[in-house]
């Protein structure tokens, strides 16, 4: 196999202390190259030899005659790409050459990616960084403290309940009447209940004035069937506490619920706020960017439920250099929110 070097690609691939792209790295590539029995070529940038950190054996490598500098002034990409096409070569570069895809259109077959560890090169696609699956989960954790830092009540219930509309009503009836601390015995209340879908007839808009909101917190997947038996749930909740007024429910999805369970966060109604109390930053590395952008409705929608405010805070998702690392993130929390739940 035919091996164009891209030498300031891989000299860069990592770097000494003081920034300089190294020669060891070169080395390292010739000797895999070497070893693999390849016929190769080396093409360096004209600027190179100013850079590097060992600038002695950068200049006997030149001397060799499988090492080609390119002159200043020229574009070391296209020329590197050039004898690729020529002489139908591979090109040992993690450069994806895009402003030239339109000129070369296979560029991908022809690169050849590489990683260097511990003085070693190895050929191939490096490996993905392995992600962190509970990173949602890790974020909305590290909001709720930071809230509960700044004197924010947040419902912190994890444990799930197997989720239908009948178990939903009872658990609600459960945790109002132990509220009240009512006497009315509960098992009694439940023998006389028949099958759910039996109870009631769908309900007309509940009354704004309602006593209770009971925000009922759901995994994505069964946010649908909960929203389908709101009303059911409100109007058996009331005719067993003999409420004056229905309750009302607000069906949030829930990063921190499991399919097939719910939980509760039920409040005063005085105690519901319209707006939450803080915008969400999130700053997070480039291999979570694109994930935690497309749930951060979610992430807004978890904090809603758990604070339990009318209209979910602004989750807004930045990558940032410093977090280097699959599931690095950092929380900043900024004064007051404002979107619709």
């Amino acid at each position: 196999m035919k091996v164009v070097v891209d030498a300031s690609n891989v000299a860069y691939s990592t770097k000494n202390e003081n920034s300089q792209p190294q020669m060891s790295n070169i080395l390292a590539a010739v000797k895999s190259l070497e070893e693999s029995g390849d016929e190769f070529v080396i093409i360096a940038d004209a600027s190179l030899r100013h850079d590097i950190d060992d600038k002695e054996k950068f200049e006997k490598l030149l001397e060799s005659e499988n090492v080609e500098e390119v002159p200043a002034g020229n574009d070391a990409d296209h020329f590197i790409l050039n004898i690729a096409h020529n002489e139908k070569a591979k090109i040992l570069s993690n450069d994806k050459f895009r402003d030239y895809a339109a000129e070369f259109k296979n560029i991908n077959s022809m690169r050849i990616p590489f990683v260097i560890e511990n003085g070693r090169v190895t050929f191939g696609k490096p490996k993905s960084p392995k992600k962190d699956k509970n990173i949602l989960q890790h974020i909305s954790d590290e909001i709720i403290k930071e809230l509960n830092f700044k004197r924010w009540e947040v419902y912190t219930g994890k444990e799930g309940l197997e989720i239908s509309p009948l178990n939903i009503a009872k658990q609600a009836i459960i945790r109002i009447d132990n509220d009240n601390d009512t006497s009315s015995k509960l098992e009694k209340v439940f023998s006389k209940i028949p099958m759910f879908n039996k109870i009631v007839d769908m309900v007309d808009d509940v009354e704004v004035a309602a006593p209770y909101v009971i925000f009922v917190l759901v995994h994505p997947k069964d946010y649908k069937l909960a929203v389908k038996n709101a009303g059911n749930i409100s109007v058996t909740v009331a005719d067993r506490l003999r409420l004056e007024k229905k309750p009302l429910i607000a069906v949030r999805n829930d990063l921190f619920t499991r399919p097939g369970t719910f939980e509760l966060n039920i409040m005063l109604a005085d105690e519901v706020t319209e707006h939450a109390p803080y915008n969400v930053l999130v700053r997070v590395s480039t291999h979570d960017e694109v994930f935690i952008k497309k749930n951060s409705r979610n992430i807004a929608s978890t904090i809603a439920g758990r604070l339990g405010s009318w209209k979910f805070p602004f989750v807004s998702v930045k990558p940032d250099m410093l977090l280097e690392k699959p599931g690095d993130f950092e929380i900043e929390l900024e004064k007051g929110g404002s979107l619709d739940g």
